[in-house]
C-alpha cells in the first residue's frame, strides 16, 4: 500500500499479511511483524506524538482492536519497536569491535558511530521515560526492564572485552549512563527547523552539536573517570 504526503511524493508502506485472521503462531508472529514495520514507516513521516493505533490499523487495514491485542497501547508498540531496534545496533557493535581488547578509543569511537547510524533507536531511546513508559501495564513495563537489562549486559559484556581494567559491575554502570546520555543529548541534535534557522548565527556556533562527537566525548569521560577512580567506587 503507498501514500501521497502533503507534497505530492508517494511514500512505500510494507506489504500486509495476506490473510484476515492470524490464527497460526505463525501468522501472529507476521501480523506482528507488519504492526512494527508500519510503525516504523510512520516515524519516517510524522512525530513520534502523532504515531497512534488508529492509523496504524488505518495503514494495515486490520480492526484498531487487532493492534491492541498484540501491543495493548501505541507505546506498548514503541517499546518493542525500541527493543528490536536496540538489538540490531547491538548485532552491528559486536561485530565491528570484534573478538579481543581493542582500547578506550575504539571502543567510544565504534560505539557512537555506529548509534548515530541508528536514528530511530536514540529517538526512542529519548522518548523512553517520559513517553514510552507511560500508558502501559506494570507488566508491560516489567518485560521490558527485563529485556534491556539483558541488552544492557551484553553490552557491559562488549566493554570489559575492550577495556578489560574495567571491571563488569563498572562496565554494566557505563550502560546506565549512556542511556541516560541519549536521552539528553539526542533532542539537542535534532533541533527544530526554527532552531536551525536561529543558530546559523555564529556567536551561537557552540549550540550546533554533533551527536557522534559529543557521545564519543561523554563515553571517553565516564569510562576514563571510572577507571581512576579508587576500585571500591568505580561502579557507583
Amino acid at each position: 500500500m503507498n501514500h501521497e504526503t502533503s507534497g505530492g511524493a508517494r511514500v512505500r508502506h510494507p506489504p500486509e499479511p495476506q490473510f484476515r485472521r492470524a490464527r497460526r503462531p505463525e501468522q501472529q508472529d507476521q501480523r506482528r511483524h507488519a504492526i512494527l514495520a508500519a510503525a516504523e514507516a510512520m516515524l519516517a513521516e510524522v512525530p513520534l506524538e502523532d504515531v497512534g493505533l488508529r492509523e496504524l490499523s488505518r495503514r494495515l487495514a486490520i480492526p484498531k482492536s487487532n493492534v491492541v491485542r498484540y501491543f495493548g497501547t501505541r507505546e506498548g508498540v514503541l517499546l518493542e519497536l525500541l527493543h528490536r531496534s536496540l538489538a540490531s545496533w547491538l548485532d552491528q557493535l559486536d561485530r565491528e569491535l570484534g573478538a579481543g581488547p581493542c582500547g578506550i578509543e575504539r571502543l567510544v569511537e565504534t560505539w557512537a558511530r555506529t548509534l548515530a547510524a541508528h536514528p530511530l533507536l536514540c529517538r526512542l531511546w529519548s522518548q523512553l521515560a517520559t513517553v514510552l513508559e507511560r500508558n502501559v501495564s506494570a507488566d508491560s513495563v516489567h518485560r521490558f526492564k527485563l529485556a534491556d537489562l539483558e541488552h544492557r549486559r551484553r553490552l557491559a559484556r562488549m566493554i570489559h572485552r575492550c577495556v578489560p581494567e574495567l571491571d563488569e559491575e563498572a562496565s554494566l554502570y557505563v550502560t546506565r549512563i549512556a542511556v541516560v546520555a541519549v536521552a539528553g543529548l539526542w533532542p539537542f541534535c535534532t533541533p527544530t527547523p526554527t532552531v536551525v534557522e536561529a543558530t546559523t548565527d555564529p556567536r551561537l556556533a557552540d549550540a550546533r552539536l554533533d551527536f557522534a562527537a559529543m557521545y564519543a566525548d561523554i563515553l571517553r569521560i565516564t569510562i576514563t573517570g571510572l577507571l581512576a577512580l579508587p576500585r571500591d567506587t568505580a561502579a557507583g
